[in-house]
């Protein structure tokens, strides 16, 4: 199993202290320490993904259960994605394009699955541009999720599906797409970061 580098510092300390509680015979300490590796582990996994080639077709950035679809402004459409602790956290580009903006903003710590928690919480903003589309994709914190990891700077190039960050321990992942995209999923929807569709999008001219 894949592990994401972030999670190094986690899993490799609590697998040590675990083997330390084994050796004078402390199983009880270290069946404890082996569940919470092996959860730990399971949290920062970071599995292989088939990303769709179709030209127009709009990616899920995150695993998770689609939460809300909704017109964010008259040129826009967010779809947000609830990440629970069971699901992979890697964050992934929606659209192939050019970082231009990456903007962190400090925040609350409400639960990811209120709405006023892609307004009010930590979050951290990455804005791609293909052509004359642009695609922001928000990570934000939740109750468990106070570290956004984010791996990429303005003027870095992203294939679509390509892992860009992550956010540690349960989180939402906002999508804010062209209104004129067509929008595939439904609210309660579970969809798959790099694999799932979310949307079709009409290709630009010598695009």
């Amino acid at each position: 199993m894949k592990l994401a580098p972030e999670g190094a510092v986690f899993v490799f300390p609590l697998a040590g202290l675990t083997v330390l509680s084994a050796l004078p015979g402390w199983w009880v300490l270290a069946a404890l320490g082996l569940l919470l590796t092996v959860g730990v582990a399971l949290f920062f996994r970071d599995p292989e993904r088939i990303i769709p080639q179709t030209p127009g077709t709009v990616v899920s950035p995150a695993d998770g259960r689609v939460m809300e679809i909704v017109a964010e402004t008259p040129q826009t459409r967010r779809i947000s994605i609830f990440l629970s602790v069971l699901d992979v956290h890697i964050n992934r580009a929606p659209y192939g394009g050019t970082v231009r903006t990456v903007v962190y903003t400090p925040g609350k710590f409400l639960a990811a699955y209120r709405p006023e928690a892609s307004r009010l919480n930590e979050a951290n903003t990455v804005t791609i541009a293909d052509h004359d589309r642009t695609f922001i994709v928000k990570q934000i914190a939740g109750v468990l999720a106070r570290r956004i990891v984010c791996r990429v700077r303005p003027g870095d190039v992203l294939a679509k599906g390509q892992r860009y960050g992550l956010i540690r321990f349960g989180s939402r992942t906002d999508l804010l797409l062209p209104a004129a995209a067509e929008v595939v999923v439904q609210v309660g929807d579970v969809v798959r970061g790099g694999e799932t569709v979310l949307a079709f999008l009409k290709e630009p001219l010598g695009a």
